[in-house]
């Protein structure tokens, strides 16, 4: 089994786009820049999704275009519908990316679609997409719990997955939308999925509302699984999903895989200078966990270097 990960980073979309503040593209492209610097080279940039239901994307067709295209990162952009899909391509997007609810009501609250309309529609797309030579990812989201509906059997996540990758989608990420998953669930889910279709095509994307995103993402490395998304600064929540809280913060991922071996080019130093940056841009205190203990050894190495001077 490779020990290379790649870590996604979904900051400027699903970290963004709860936020109050507006962040303007300008400072989109900051925040990207340092990511780019820290190593990163996978990046769901926008999404191409009504202005009116997440103000925070409105720019998304500006900021497509402008992405530097010169850095060996590879872009994806959500779509909620064809409308959506059609503006992403427009724009540039090579990689597209569609959320499928594993329950009705999350559907209908965020997309205004029942389950299986939503499935129709999630169909249509990929095929479209892989007709016209674009890759296609597939979120399940809720695969373990939703907010209005609680627990969600892992036969319904099979099942919407089995007709993803039927349709042609070329990765499908389970997504913990609210962070209410526990490792036992996760790895039945992936253990299930990756004997079935095979680790390669499958990722991971999971919220920290209990303190639990890294063992999650553990539960689905043990399953063979090399993808997962993660946020900077932990930033993220969905505007459709109450208690969906922070994403996984990239920075405590990226040191969870550097301490144990796995190889995902990206610097944690890197990192914590892009958390910075996000913090400047949405004016709100940002970092994972592993911040603080960075923080306090170095004030500890200072102390030390200050006291041997004296």
């Amino acid at each position: 089994m490779s020990d290379t990960v790649i870590v996604n980073e979904v900051g400027l979309r699903d970290g963004l786009q709860n936020q109050p503040r507006l962040v303007p593209v300008e400072g989109k492209l900051a925040i990207l820049e340092a990511l780019i610097a820290a190593g990163v080279k996978s990046v769901e940039a926008t999404s191409f999704v009504s202005p009116k239901a997440v103000p925070q994307m409105a720019d998304a067709g500006e900021l497509f275009a402008r992405l530097p295209r010169d850095r060996g990162v590879a872009y994806a952009a959500l779509v909620p519908n064809e409308k959506g899909y059609e503006r992403a391509v427009e724009a540039g997007a090579k990689t597209i990316a569609l959320v499928l609810a594993a329950t009705e009501t999350l559907n209908r609250k965020n997309i205004n679609m029942s389950l299986e309309r939503a499935t129709e529609v999630n169909i249509a797309v990929i095929k479209r997409a892989k007709a016209e030579g674009i890759e296609a990812r597939s979120y399940i989201s809720a695969a373990v719990g939703c907010p209005y509906e609680g627990g969600v059997a892992p036969e319904v996540v099979f099942g919407l997955t089995d007709r993803m990758l039927d349709a042609g989608a070329d990765e499908v990420a389970i997504a913990d939308t609210i962070g209410c998953g526990n490792p036992a669930q996760i790895k039945h889910i992936f253990s299930t999925l990756a004997q079935r279709y095979g680790p390669e095509i499958l990722s991971g994307h999971f919220h920290d509302t209990r303190g639990m995103g890294l063992t999650l993402t553990w539960a689905a490395l043990e399953c063979g699984i090399r993808k997962f998304d993660s946020s900077i600064g932990g930033l993220g929540g969905c505007p459709f999903a109450p208690g969906a809280s922070g994403n996984l913060a990239t920075e405590d991922l990226v040191f969870m895989l550097n301490e144990s071996g796995f190889e995902c080019g990206i610097d944690v130093t890197g990192l914590r200078a892009a958390v910075k940056v996000a913090e400047e841009q949405t004016k709100q205190k940002l970092g994972g966990r592993v911040v603080a203990w960075l923080e306090s050894q170095e004030r500890r190495k200072k102390a030390a270097a200050s006291a041997a001077a004296e």
